[in-house]
């Protein structure tokens, strides 16, 4: 065999799997999403304040990276922190304060960068070296005691970016992540707090980003601070006959032959929900890899999809033993219906429901739960593999 050949085929056998899941998805791996992608680094770069709004699973976290990783060779200054992450608000601040003065600081520098920018409150910096060498720091504020010592604090940490900027002479980009939860926060006053700061910041733009929907749809209403704040961007899912061009293309550049019609398979079982779509095709490709093969086709799917159920099988019991009677029977009417009329009275017959008013009760449990979410005018499972469970495993 010529060494070239040899050489070509070595690769192809030693492919990773081109498809992503559990984690934020590097640029490689990403699906689509260009236009989103371009209209939020140039509105970032802008120095625009954007609310992005999206479904779970739909990519929101990788979307944000990327925008972010794509400024930071611009040489901007990028700072991403998860609001749900902390559970005070004061932990929110000092966990904000810390990524806002790490930003581009040396950790030989943080400690006079922090006392020179945050001369009133006095935060307390610890570094420490761990066993590999690395250096850790922690930043906390031990005198901050009393509701006025957090307000001033707030003010203090919310005016940071503009100040950050002004003095390194770079713009920044912050990206503050499941942001529908800052509103349990000392009763929701930090939004007027931060709203108050960021409008002041012409060199900083900041993505506000979350993944309930109904809560970030009531944060920028009107009478909420952040009425008109900036544009709001709405993810929606990917375009499917794109979505399974980009699979199919995938699996081929990996040395796997797609059968006809795959792409558009996996995209259909995974309702066109990005996780779901790249977890399912993920563990087919290792399957099909695992078992020696060149093609890859829909029976392979379905196999694939059954022994995943099966490992979730004990998983799903508990998630399903855990719903009231009505819950399970509105959420097997849901999946067999596919969402759509589920207070009507031919689908409340059809699988035995009670009145209207129990089935929306019943509806909104199941989406506080994120068992259940909108999507457009019809419902649907957040977890497809738990709804092919559904319709298999209940009668």
């Amino acid at each position: 065999m010529p060494f070239r050949v040899m050489i070509t085929l070595l690769t192809v056998m030693a492919a990773d799997n081109p498809f992503v899941y559990g984690e934020i998805v590097a640029a490689g791996a990403f699906a689509d999403r260009d236009e989103d992608y371009h209209r939020l680094t140039a509105d970032l770069r802008a120095g625009q304040k954007v609310f992005l709004i999206s479904p779970r699973r739909y990519g929101k976290s990788s979307l944000v990276r990327r925008t972010l990783d794509a400024l930071a060779r611009e040489r901007v200054l990028t700072v991403s922190v998860t609001v749900a992450g902390s559970s005070s608000y004061v932990g929110f601040l000092e966990a904000y304060a810390h990524a806002l003065l790490s930003a581009g600081t040396p950790a030989s520098r943080l400690r006079q960068w922090a006392a020179d920018l945050l001369r009133s409150v006095r935060p307390e910096l610890r570094v420490e070296a761990s066993e590999s060498g690395a250096t850790a720091v922690s930043l906390s504020f031990p005198l901050v005691r009393t509701s006025r010592d957090v307000e001033r604090l707030a003010a203090e940490v919310f005016a940071l970016p503009g100040r950050i900027a002004a003095a390194r002479k770079r713009p920044m980009a912050i990206a503050l992540d499941e942001f529908q939860a800052i509103a349990s926060f000392n009763g929701g006053s930090v939004e007027e707090a931060l709203r108050a700061a960021v409008q002041q910041q012409r060199d900083v733009g900041y993505v506000f980003a979350g993944s309930e929907p109904s809560l970030m749809e009531r944060m920028i209403s009107p009478r909420r601070p952040f009425y008109k704040a900036g544009p709001v961007m709405r993810l929606q899912k990917i375009d499917a006959g794109e979505f399974a061009a980009w699979l199919d293309a995938r699996f081929t550049k990996t040395g796997l032959r797609a059968d006809a019609g795959l792409g558009a398979a996996i995209v259909d079982l995974a309702d066109n929900v990005p996780y779901d779509v790249q977890r399912l095709a993920h563990e087919t490709w290792d399957d099909v890899r695992a078992a020696g093969r060149k093609t890859v086709g829909v029976d392979d799917l379905h196999a694939t999809l059954t022994r995943m159920m099966r490992q979730q099988g004990t998983v799903f019991e508990e998630q399903w033993q855990r719903l009231t009677l009505a819950q399970r029977g509105v959420l097997r009417a849901l999946v067999l219906e596919q969402g759509r009329e589920l207070l009507s009275s031919d689908v409340r017959q059809r699988h035995r429901l009670a009145g209207a008013s129990s089935v929306q009760s019943s509806i909104a449990a199941l989406v506080r739960e994120d068992i259940v979410m909108r999507d457009g005018p019809r419902y649907m499972l957040t977890d497809s593999l738990y709804r092919e469970w559904i319709a298999r495993r209940t009668f």
